[in-house]
C-alpha cells in the first residue's frame, strides 16, 4: 500500500519510494529506506515538499501514520457491466477524447493558462474507473484508427488509473500520474504530420525527429506553475527502459520513476494492440506475452499488470468454438479462461446475429483465442455504437 505525504509526515522508518514535488535546483528523484530525522531535515533543506511512501517495504507500522493523512484509493470494485453503464461509459469516453483534443490544440497554440482541463479530464477518467471499472475498460479496447493519438492518451490514463489503484496508490497520487499518462505524448501534437502517418521505416533523421516528442512535450507542459514534478517525470521518462536502451537519457534500473515504468507498460500495451499507420494491431493476449519478453520494461511490475488484465481483457474480441465471435464484459476470478462474452457475429455465417449474454463458466462452449476485427473485416467503433450498446442484453 501506497501513501502520499507532506515532507512533515515523513518518520524515520518509511520507505519512500518516489519524491513526487519538490523546488530547488538539486532534483531528488529516487528513493529508499528513511533512517533519522536527520535524514528527512536534509530532503526538507533540498525542497522536497511531498513523496509517495510505501508501507510494504517501511519498518513503522502502519497505524503510526498520522490518521489526517490521505487515504489509500479504493481498489475499484466490479459490477456488472451493464448496458446502461456502458452507455454512460461511452459518452464519458467520447467526451473525454473531444475534451483531450480540444486542450491538445490549446496547448500547442499557448492558449492555456493553466492545466485545469487537463486535471479536470483525469478526474473525470479516475471517477469512471471507480465508478464501473469493466464498463469504461472495455472502451480502451474499441479502437479508431483515425483517432490513435487522442485515443492512446486516453486509453493509457485509463489503464494506467485502474493499475495504480489496483497496486494499492492513494487517490491524490493516481490523479497527478493520470495526469501525466495523459500528457506524456503531448510532444508528438508538434511533430510533423507526415512522420506521425509514415508507413515506411523511419530513417535515422525521422527517428531522431520523433523522438525529440519527449523533449518538446516537456518543454511544452513545463511552463506551468501548477504542475507537479511527478506529471513532469513521467512525461521526461515514459520511454527510458530499465535496460537503457530508451530515451532521450538512457536512464536504467531504479533511475527510471516508479511512476515512468508503470506508464511505459501500459503505452507499450495500448501502442500494440492499435491499428497505427506503421504497424497492425495484436490481440491482447500476443500483446501481454510480448510484454513479458520485453527487457527493457520492468518485468515485476509486468507480472501485475498482465495479472491484472486477464488473459482475456475485458473489451477484447474473442472467437468462440461454436464459430461465434463475442466480446469479454467481465473476467472470472476462478477462472480466467472462461469470462463473460456477448456473442454477436457467426464466423461461418459471416453476418451479425442477435446478441447474447453467454457466462462460458456455465457454458459447454469456450474460447478458441483472441482475434482482430480486422481480420473479419468488422468496423468495430461503429458497430459498438450504432448497435452493441443498444441492443446489448442485461
Amino acid at each position: 500500500m501506497h501513501k502520499n505525504l507532506s515532507i512533515d509526515e515523513l518518520k524515520p522508518g518509511m520507505f519512500v519510494s518516489q519524491v513526487t514535488e519538490q523546488t530547488g535546483k538539486i532534483r531528488v528523484r529516487s528513493g529508499g529506506l528513511v533512517k533519522t530525522d536527520a535524514v528527512i531535515e536534509q530532503l526538507r533543506e533540498r525542497g522536497i515538499r511531498r513523496i509517495d511512501v510505501d508501507l510494504s517495504r517501511s519498518t513503522l507500522p502502519a497505524e503510526a501514520i498520522a490518521s489526517d493523512t490521505t487515504p489509500p484509493a479504493t481498489k475499484p470494485e466490479k459490477p456488472t457491466a451493464t448496458p446502461q453503464a456502458i452507455v454512460h461509459a461511452d459518452a464519458l469516453y467520447q467526451k473525454a477524447v473531444s475534451l483531450q483534443s480540444s486542450l491538445v490544440k490549446s496547448l500547442k497554440s499557448g492558449a492555456a493558462n493553466d492545466l485545469k482541463d487537463a486535471d479536470s479530464l483525469s478526474q473525470s477518467i479516475i471517477d469512471s474507473v471507480f465508478d464501473n471499472q469493466d464498463a469504461i475498460s472495455c472502451l480502451t479496447m474499441i479502437k479508431n484508427a483515425d483517432e490513435y493519438t487522442l485515443e492512446h492518451a486516453i486509453n493509457c490514463s485509463i489503464l494506467m488509473a485502474v493499475f495504480a489503484a489496483e497496486r494499492g496508490f492513494d487517490r491524490d497520487t493516481i490523479d497527478t500520474i493520470c495526469m501525466g499518462t495523459l500528457l506524456m505524448d503531448i510532444g508528438m501534437s508538434l511533430l510533423p504530420p507526415e512522420l506521425r502517418q509514415q508507413n515506411a521505416p523511419l530513417s535515422a533523421d525521422d527517428k531522431a525527429v520523433v523522438e525529440s516528442h519527449v523533449e518538446q512535450g516537456l518543454a511544452l507542459v513545463e511552463q506551468y506553475a501548477d504542475i507537479s514534478d511527478l506529471t513532469l517525470t513521467i512525461v521526461a521518462q515514459h520511454h527510458e527502459r530499465v535496460d537503457g536502451s530508451g530515451y532521450p537519457a538512457q536512464l536504467q534500473g531504479e533511475e527510471i520513476s516508479e511512476f515512468a515504468r508503470m506508464a511505459a507498460i501500459v503505452d507499450t500495451y495500448d501502442a500494440m494492440i492499435s491499428n497505427r499507420p506503421h504497424q497492425p494491431s495484436v490481440t491482447p493476449a500476443v500483446a501481454l506475452k510480448r510484454l513479458t519478453k520485453n527487457p527493457g520494461l520492468d518485468q515485476s511490475l509486468v507480472k501485475q499488470f498482465v495479472t491484472l488484465i486477464g488473459v482475456h481483457p475485458v473489451g477484447s474480441l474473442v472467437q468462440l468454438a461454436s464459430g461465434k465471435l463475442g466480446i469479454v464484459v467481465k473476467n472470472n476470478a476462478s477462472d480466467m479462461l472462461k469470462p463473460v462474452v456477448m456473442v454477436f457475429y457467426s464466423v461461418n455465417g459471416g453476418h451479425y446475429s442477435e446478441i447474447k449474454r453467454v457466462d462460458l463458466s456455465s457454458s459447454s462452449d469456450e474460447i478458441v483465442g483472441g482475434v482482430r476485427p480486422d481480420d473479419f473485416n468488422i468496423n468495430l467503433p461503429k458497430f459498438f455504437r450504432d448497435v452493441f450498446v443498444h441492443q446489448m442484453p442485461d
